[in-house]
């Protein structure tokens, strides 16, 4: 709460904690109203929060604290000795800046034969007295007169001023000059020049002579005007010399003497009237500033209190202000010269975030002066804008065996707001992975927004989840947005070819295939069957022969991986092939993978089985450590033999006529004990021959199982020994048989049945080695 006054000068003070106002500084009310008599002081009281203007008007009242005073203390007169009684003489006024019964009353002459005092009273209200000759002078014998002049002011105690007069008694000289008027008045307007002629006085003297030449002078002039006028004694011309200036000084009175050589003068009164010219631009002066403000002010919201004033008058004084630019406030007037600020629209920091707020103030002069003053308002944000990525959702893509803890992303979101409010917090809300927690495969850094892998990626354990990233604020209350981001694991070519069929778990030694010499060309010898775990460009497979025994005798499907004969069988050509295939991908780099296959080219078992031995063989020399196992497998052989061998004699002497080693029973055309491939009726994968034994009760075959199907034991049939052999077509390959379809090997003699047995023996020893 505070006072506010038009005035230069703050006179009173207002209390911020009662209220009480107080005086500030000296009031003098001469000062301040001059001769106005209503003296009053207009105050503004500032209430602030909310805001409030109360108006006060404070009278001054008038003491009599100035006595009053004469331009001159003495007075001097010259009077010619015959001056004719009732002659009057102007002493002019003296001045008492009070008003009312304080001010200047009357005027009182001593005690004196000559003069009487005639006191009168100016339109104006300002006395002023005549001295009036009541008795002839007589220069001889009293050639000087002096009267003390005393001015009264009406106030309590009574105040005087005085003056002394001296009356300085001449020769006759009995015309004295004369002015054409007794008063002049002049309006002057204070903006003219320096030199410029106000007024020319003219007095006329019926003498002659010297008595006649007539010289003008200030008799009474104020300080002020004596700065601001020259007369020019001989012309009477009085002249400007230093600029006027109304809201100085409006009116300027002084007397003027005419004298002439004899010694006559007279008086004249002369007023100047000052009028304003609008030469002083509006004042403005903030009371109040409310900087700065939120952007959520309400419509009509004070922003500043505005004070105008202008020196001039009427119209030139009077200020209206005004705002220039298209902004969202606007001004109006509150009370006499002062004006509000208020808030016209909504306010949005994001859009500006300050105002130069241009206001002009304008009188109604003529030409109208203006003044500018700026307000640079600031608008305080407030947290009304959530966080904004920059894409309604995010694809990310990246490639698999990425290294941990790598940063893969950067995912961003702004916020108009400021400080605070816009410092953003990122976090994952919620994914699509239901195994593991999110965080074990995804981070974000909460401030930075940079997405880190957790985890090294397999495309081909999971190819794409997708989870929800919150950004939020650190208003209050916060605001936040969300996001939805999708991690797509991009494939890398990091499995190599898988190798189906033919299968790998024997290793090459026993990947053995039999074709018919009687094959016709582009007959299906096998097919390689392969897998990649990788996709697109990187599983696309491709298959390529990259050594043979016979390149023209085979094609290989680029695509399909079929093996098939290029042409008929010839007999130069070596029964025993050996290809080695290749299979690759498409990926960069390329990974591969072979396998090796061993053909045979025969129309039965019994003919193929020689050349597998002697590939057998052919594999033994190849490695050190299957020659060891060989080794030890013949050893392991005989013992077994041998214990067979006594066995089979100690039974050969308890029964004499039993037959001893039957021969191979006839092999019925049926399937039945042979267990064949999956696939083995449509003839696309290869088939690996392994020899194993079943033993019954009664009787024991050897058999040619299908692949995968290991020997489990081998067991010495008692009557008979039955070897059916199986092919890829499906058919059954019989050793050489006897008329009724069965190899027999038979005895008579204990010592022919021996010799039987090491044949069957040695068979079963050979087969042993080409299932192993």
């Amino acid at each position: 709460m505070h006072a506010i006054s038009l005035d230069e000068v703050q006179y009173f003070t207002i209390s911020a904690e009662n209220g009480n106002l107080c005086v500030n500084d000296r009031i003098d009310r001469e000062e301040i109203c001059g001769r106005i008599p209503l003296c009053v002081l207009n105050l503004k009281v500032v209430i602030e929060n909310p805001l409030n203007i109360y108006h006060l008007k404070i009278e001054i009242q008038d003491i009599n604290d100035n006595s009053p005073q004469f331009l001159s203390s003495i007075i001097q007169l010259e009077i010619i000795e015959t001056t004719q009684i009732g002659t009057r003489f102007l002493l002019g006024n003296a001045k008492d800046p009070d008003i009312g019964t304080n001010a200047l009353q009357n005027y009182h002459l001593s005690t004196n034969p000559y003069f009487t005092l005639d006191v009168k009273e100016s339109q104006d209200g300002n006395k002023f007295a005549d001295l009036v000759l009541q008795k002839p002078l007589d220069r001889e014998s009293e050639p000087t007169v002096q009267i003390t002049l005393t001015a009264l002011d009406g106030g309590k105690p009574r105040k005087t001023g005085t003056a002394q007069i001296w009356i300085n008694v001449t020769d006759a000289n009995d015309n004295p000059p004369i002015f054409t008027q007794e008063v002049y008045t002049v309006n002057l307007r204070e903006n003219l020049p320096v030199g410029f002629l106000v007024l020319q006085l003219v007095a006329s003297d019926k003498d002659e002579g010297s008595n006649a030449q007539i010289r003008y002078y200030f008799s009474n002039i104020p300080l002020n005007a004596n700065k601001k006028f020259s007369l020019d004694s001989t012309s009477g011309m009085i002249s400007l010399v230093e600029p006027l200036d109304f809201e100085e000084n409006s009116e300027y009175v002084m007397t003027v003497a005419a004298k002439d050589g004899g010694g006559s003068m007279t008086h004249c009164k002369v007023e100047l009237k000052i009028l304003d010219e609008n030469d002083n631009v509006p004042e403005m002066m903030f009371a109040s500033i409310f900087n700065p403000i939120l952007e959520d002010s309400q419509t009509g919201t004070v922003i500043a209190l505005i004070k105008t004033n202008d020196k001039d008058m009427a119209d030139n004084g009077k200020v209206i202000c005004f705002l220039e630019n298209d902004l969202p406030f606007k001004i109006l007037p509150s009370s006499d010269n002062y004006y509000t600020l208020l808030i016209d629209k909504p306010l949005d920091r994001e859009k500006a975030s300050q105002y130069n707020i241009k206001i002009t103030a304008i009188d109604k002069g003529t030409p109208p002066l203006t003044t500018h003053k700026t307000i640079l308002l600031q608008i305080s944000d407030i947290n009304d804008n959530a966080p904004a990525f920059e894409k309604t959702s995010y694809s990310i893509y990246v490639p698999e065996n990425n290294p941990s803890g790598a940063s893969i992303f950067q995912i961003q979101a702004v916020d108009p707001d400021v400080d605070q409010n816009s410092q953003i917090t990122y976090s994952i809300l919620t994914s699509n992975i239901e195994e593991l927690p999110i965080s074990s495969y995804i981070s974000i850094h909460s401030e930075t927004g940079i997405i880190y892998a957790q985890r090294s990626f397999d495309y081909e354990q999971f190819r794409e989840f997708q989870l929800q990233v919150k950004a939020q604020d650190g208003g209050s209350p916060p605001l936040s947005s969300n996001v939805t981001v999708r991690v797509f694991i991009l494939d890398r070519n990091d499995n190599s070819p898988q190798i189906l069929s033919p299968s790998s778990d024997s290793k090459d030694s026993a990947l053995f295939e039999m074709v018919p010499r009687s094959a016709e060309a582009d007959y299906l010898v096998t097919k390689v069957v392969a897998v990649d775990a990788d996709s697109g460009h990187n599983a696309w497979l491709s298959y390529q022969l990259i050594q043979a025994t016979e390149p023209a005798l085979f094609t290989v499907g680029s695509h399909t991986g079929e093996i098939r004969t290029a042409r008929t069988f010839l007999e130069r050509d070596t029964v025993k092939q050996r290809l080695v295939l290749l299979v690759k991908d498409n990926g960069q780099p390329t990974l591969s993978a072979s396998v090796t296959l061993n053909l045979v080219f025969a129309e039965n078992f019994q003919e193929a089985l020689p050349e597998m031995k002697n590939q057998m063989k052919s594999l033994e020399d190849q490695s050190d450590l299957q020659f060891y196992l060989v080794v030890a497998l013949a050893v392991m052989s005989f013992l077994f033999l041998l214990s067979v061998i006594l066995a089979i004699a100690i039974k050969l002497r308890q029964s004499g006529n039993s037959s001893f080693l039957p021969c191979f029973a006839p092999v019925s055309h049926s399937t039945a004990g042979v267990i064949f491939p999956p696939s083995f009726q449509d003839g696309t994968l290869p088939y690996s021959y392994q020899l194993c034994l079943s033993s019954e009760s009664r009787k024991n075959e050897f058999t040619f199982l299908a692949p995968n199907i290991h020997v489990a034991e081998n067991v010495l049939c008692a009557e008979k020994t039955e070897v059916p052999l199986s092919s890829n077509r499906g058919k059954t390959l019989q050793p050489e048989m006897e008329n009724n379809g069965k190899f027999h090997f038979k005895s008579k003699t204990p010592f022919k049945r021996i010799v039987s047995s090491f044949r069957t023996i040695f068979f079963l020893k050979s087969a042993h080695h080409l299932a192993l």
